[in-house]
C-alpha cells in the first residue's frame, strides 16, 4: 500500500511540475520571443500610455468617431456607454421581445445618427450585439454607412475617410478564415492623425 501511495504521490508532483510549471514558462517563453506583441494582447500604446488592444472592442458614441457594434453586456447590465465589462452575449432567441425593442431602437438612432431614408438597409452589425460583446471589427458595410457622418463631425473631406476605411479594411485571414473587416480602433486612430 504504501508502494502505491509513493507512485502516486512522485506521479502526482512530477505531472505538477511538467504541466503545472515547466509547460507554462516553456510556452510563455517562446511567446514572449516569437509573438511578443501578440503575447502581450496586442496592445495599442500613444505617448507612452496603453489606448487599448487591436482585440477588444471600445463602446464610443462621439460622432467624430466610426462607433463598434453595440454591447449586449453592457445593455444588460445598464452600465455607461464607456464601460467595457466581461463578456457575454445575452442569449435572446429571435422570437425574445426584449430583442425586438432593442433591435428597434438601435435602428431608430442608427437612422437619425446617418440620415437614412426609412427602407435603406443597415448592416446587421450595427443592429445585433456581437457574440463577445468585445469584437473589434465592422463590416465595410457598417463602415461605409458611417463615412458621411464622420467626415461631416470632423470637417474632413468624405474622400480621405474613405480613404482610411479602405486602408484599415482586412481580408479574410489565409483568404479563407473569417470574413472580410474594419478594425474601428486603429481606423479611429488614424483619423485623429489626419488632423
Amino acid at each position: 500500500m504504501i508502494k502505491q501511495v509513493r507512485a502516486a504521490l512522485t506521479a502526482f508532483i512530477l505531472l505538477t511540475v511538467i504541466t503545472g510549471v515547466i509547460y507554462p514558462l516553456l510556452i510563455t517563453g517562446l511567446g514572449q520571443i516569437l509573438f511578443p506583441n501578440q503575447a502581450n494582447g496586442s496592445l495599442i500604446m500613444q505617448d507612452d500610455q496603453v489606448i487599448g488592444s487591436a482585440l477588444i472592442g471600445q463602446v464610443v458614441d462621439d460622432p467624430a468617431y466610426f462607433w463598434w457594434r453595440p454591447s449586449a453586456v453592457n445593455a444588460m447590465q445598464g452600465s455607461a456607454p464607456d464601460a467595457l465589462l466581461a463578456s457575454g452575449a445575452t442569449n435572446y432567441g429571435w422570437t425574445s421581445a426584449t430583442l425586438v425593442e432593442q433591435v428597434a431602437e438601435r435602428e431608430t438612432m442608427i437612422r437619425a445618427a446617418h440620415q437614412l431614408a426609412d427602407g435603406a438597409p443597415i448592416p446587421a452589425d450595427l443592429l445585433f450585439a456581437s457574440a463577445s460583446g468585445l469584437d473589434p471589427h465592422i463590416s465595410p458595410e457598417a463602415a461605409a454607412i458611417q463615412i458621411d457622418r464622420v467626415a461631416e463631425a470632423r470637417g474632413t473631406d468624405r474622400d480621405q475617410v474613405e480613404a482610411l476605411v479602405a486602408q484599415f479594411t482586412e481580408s479574410p485571414q489565409f483568404g479563407i478564415l473569417g470574413q472580410t473587416r474594419v478594425n474601428v480602433l486603429l481606423l479611429n486612430l488614424a483619423l485623429d492623425e489626419l488632423e
